[in-house]
């Protein structure tokens, strides 16, 4: 068994996190993981990338190659298109459905959108109002995994127990938002 996957937004959307929670959770299922540094600006604003490798054996490199990623986890539907070229035929596309417009000449939203549903396999995900429905605004991020998690080779309840164990500092409220976030996420590619 081997995911490679390619986790793409805008800084200050919480993409790290995501690829953090992804990571450790297959880590605690035993899975051997590899994840490249960061390329691009974190800060606020800023384009994010991040290869993340999973798999059962061996992994000889931190990159996914061109073709090779059998999904794409987008914080921001324009950062999903420029990462197509990375994703396998039969490969996976989960994206915010919500733009990041940082940039004076963004496209036009129904043109990108129109693109990430004409892929075989494509979920555009409303990940603010999802979050807003968990309790808790800042948790797109959550709802994003809770949609991409079909697609990972992690049990859910094992992506929830990292969810738990990231968040323990935190309010009991925010850990129960958290989880809700990821149970509406996830009920999104299941259906």
């Amino acid at each position: 068994m081997k995911r490679d996957i390619i986790l793409a937004g805008v800084g200050g959307q919480g993409i790290l996190s995501v690829a953090a929670i992804i990571a450790k959770a297959a880590v605690d299922q035993h899975l051997s993981v590899r994840q490249s540094e960061v390329h691009g600006m974190s800060q606020r604003g800023g384009a994010v990338l991040a290869h993340l490798r999973l798999s059962d054996g061996p992994i000889y490199s931190d990159l996914v190659p061109k073709g090779g990623a059998d999904l794409i986890i987008s914080m921001e539907p324009l950062e999903s298109l420029r990462y197509l070229a990375w994703l396998k035929p039969e490969g996976t596309l989960v994206s915010a459905a919500e733009p990041f417009i940082n940039i004076s000449d963004y496209p036009g939203l129904e043109q990108i959108q129109k693109i990430i549903r004409s892929l075989p396999r494509a979920y555009l995900v409303e990940t603010q109002g999802l979050a807003k429905e968990a309790g808790l605004a800042r948790a797109a991020n959550m709802v994003l995994i809770g949609a991409a998690s079909p697609y990972l080779p992690i049990p859910a309840p094992a992506m929830e127990g990292t969810i738990c164990e990231l968040f323990a500092a935190k309010e009991p409220a925010v850990i129960d938002a958290n989880i809700r976030a990821f149970r509406l996420g996830r009920k999104v590619s299941e259906s």
